[in-house]
């Protein structure tokens, strides 16, 4: 793996997309855990969606115990159903769009833990703009316990049937461990 870092500016804040819920497996909040622990140790700030519960706040919690900052943004309309926790930094939006463009403003690499539609949406939302020349911010996938192989199975099979182009795969970087993110965002190893 080329470290994705190198090509562009030092990676100061990270955009993690998760679930709000732990999913049906320990190992995906764990590795929430993992990689916040990983991005506070680095000294990196954490730009996610503002909730408190599963994944998603696991990410936080342990960026917020590492002793970094956390930038969480969320619609007003999400507020009541959510649990920002009260020592981030909390924009709130009037929608999921004005969400999503503050979260990828703000960041300078953006990593998808499993999670459901709204981290599908965040993940394809961010690999289209890479298409497009919007950004040429590193996209790294954490394919815990395998959770995103039915979804790259049919991103391969959309570039065999002419949809999708072999480059924009390229642009999205797949691991299985949260310790490959290291080399993938020019980090020191542990």
């Amino acid at each position: 793996m080329d470290a994705l870092a190198a090509e562009g500016p030092r990676i100061r804040r990270v955009c993690v997309f998760c679930g709000a819920t732990d999913g049906n497996r320990p190992e995906y909040t764990q590795a929430g855990r993992e990689l916040g622990a990983l991005l506070a140790k680095n000294g990196l700030e954490l730009v996610y969606g503002g909730g408190g519960f599963g994944v998603m706040g696991a990410v936080a919690e342990a960026v917020r115990g590492g002793g970094a900052s956390v930038i969480g943004v969320m619609p007003h309309s999400i507020l009541k159903f959510e649990n920002p926790p009260s020592s981030i930094r909390l924009y709130l939006t009037k929608t999921m769009h004005e969400r999503k463009t503050i979260m990828y403003d703000k960041a300078d690499a953006f990593i998808a833990l499993p999670g459901g539609l709204g981290t599908f949406d965040e993940l394809f939302e961010i690999a289209t703009w890479a298409k497009l020349g919007l950004h040429s911010k590193p996209i790294i996938v954490l394919n815990i316990k395998g959770y995103f192989n039915h979804l790259f199975a049919l991103l391969e099979y959309s570039v065999v049937e002419g949809f999708v182009q072999a480059p924009q795969m390229a642009k999205i970087h797949l691991v299985s461990e949260v310790t490959d993110v290291h080399e993938l965002l020019g980090l020191p190893q542990p």
